[in-house]
């Protein structure tokens, strides 16, 4: 079956081990093409009030290279929900109307995103394809649909690459027993926790979850023995790297050796807290800018760091390979998909004057991620407790568990969020 993605390329789905040829051409020939694009998309860019502002006395005209790119300034996610406080809806980064894309969406923050309106707007086709997925397939896509994008994420991208989408999103696992019992569906996409939930419960009700065979996970950790698990239930998964800003940013391969940068992104690895390359192969930031002249990112650091590894991947495409998530160059961390930032912590104090120092620590716990607020407090309640687990789930959206310790009991380091989890 041969179909045209949007570049216009021809691919055969059934005959080719990959998405299109812009997936195998020479390393140099992609670093030219896309810089030769890079000024345009500064162009475009720059007409936004924010990116004008942003990069004043830049000529696009100059910058067609990595050395020029890196002299730019980064664009730090951890500040958007301020800038888009202050200049609504966008921050002044998008030169477009909100009327002039399809969806709009908001993550914690908030940060405020729009999805374009043409095919695979978030670039996971070419994820899927790597995963198995093939054209004709039924996908359970169990990530969210309600006001954030990772449900129309991977919607968006398995519709683009031909499959039918079953949109479950998460929970309620009964109805979605009857739709795989239905549908049978070959592919899931979610979160490996909520997966492995999934398949729990089907053998724990007798249900049968056995048309599922491969699926692309991301948003949570996939440490080593969830990997093995999963993979014992007869279930083929791989990682796939993104953010609800940029899509699908990198993606893993049948080589399984880390993940192979998208195309149309031009991804750097930078010293945290700055903009500056680091020396190949060391552990860094990403930074990425895109080349979607819709929604254009100029150098976004999205607070994850990563390394990149050397050479083409054994599975034939020649883009750039990284390691996967290795932590935070920040405190902000990512929780069950979800974004958790100290200053939503910082909110926490406010809202209950009566607490000393906070911090958030996360775990593993079961197989899937687990919070608890520590918080120093003079008089500790049980209807104290429950209170600020209410609000701490009002402002993250997710359950956590509230520990009160006594004035002292927490170190005097700055530090309001602690991610524990291994890094895989």
């Amino acid at each position: 079956m041969r179909r045209h993605d949007a570049t216009g390329l021809k691919r055969d789905e059934d005959m080719s081990d990959h998405y299109d040829a812009l997936e195998t051409r020479a390393p140099a020939e992609r670093e030219a093409e896309l810089f030769s694009r890079l000024p345009g998309v500064l162009r475009r860019a720059m007409a936004a009030p924010g990116y004008a502002e942003r990069l004043k006395g830049i000529d696009p005209a100059e910058i067609t290279s990595r050395t020029a790119l890196a002299s730019l300034p980064v664009l730090r996610k951890a500040d958007l929900p301020a800038l888009h406080k202050a200049a609504p809806p966008f921050g002044g980064f998008v030169p477009g109307l909100p009327g002039s894309f399809g969806r709009l969406f908001t993550s914690p923050g908030p940060i405020f995103e729009p999805e374009p309106v043409h095919a695979d707007p978030w670039r996971g086709a070419r994820a899927l394809f790597a995963a198995g997925f093939r054209a004709g397939d039924v996908v359970l896509n169990t990530f969210s649909y309600h006001l954030t994008p990772g449900g129309f994420i991977f919607d968006a991208s398995a519709r683009a690459l031909g499959c039918a989408v079953i949109p479950a999103g998460p929970g309620n696992t009964e109805a979605q027993f009857e739709l795989i019992e239905a549908y049978r569906p070959i592919g899931y996409s979610g979160t490996p926790d909520f997966l492995k939930i999934l398949l729990d419960a089907a053998t724990s009700a007798g249900r049968d979850s056995s048309s599922i065979k491969r699926a692309l996970v991301s948003g949570a950790a996939f440490p080593k023995s969830l990997q093995q698990e999963i993979k014992s239930r007869g279930v083929d998964a791989y990682q796939s790297f993104g953010t609800a800003d940029l899509g699908l940013i990198a993606f893993e391969t049948q080589a399984r050796e880390g993940m192979v940068v998208n195309e149309d992104l031009i991804l750097e690895i930078v010293r945290p807290g700055t903009g500056e390359p680091v020396a190949e192969g060391d552990v860094g930031e990403i930074v990425v800018t895109s080349l979607d002249p819709d929604h254009p990112w100029i150098r976004l650091a999205i607070g994850d760091l990563t390394a990149a590894l050397p050479g083409v991947s054994p599975c034939g495409r020649t883009n750039m390979r990284i390691k996967g998530w290795m932590g935070r160059a920040d405190q902000t961390t990512k929780v069950k998909g979800m974004f958790v930032r100290p200053e939503q912590i910082a909110e926490i104090s406010k809202r209950h004057p009566e607490l000393g120092r906070l911090r958030l620590v996360v775990k593993r716990e079961g197989e899937a991620d687990a919070m608890t607020l520590k918080a120093e407090c003079d008089s500790p309640t049980d209807a104290l407790r429950a209170e600020i687990a209410a609000t701490l789930r009002a402002l993250t959206k997710l359950q956590g568990a509230v520990d009160l310790v006594a004035p002292g009991n927490l170190p005097n380091d700055g530090k309001v969020i602690a991610d524990e989890r291994t890094a895989v």
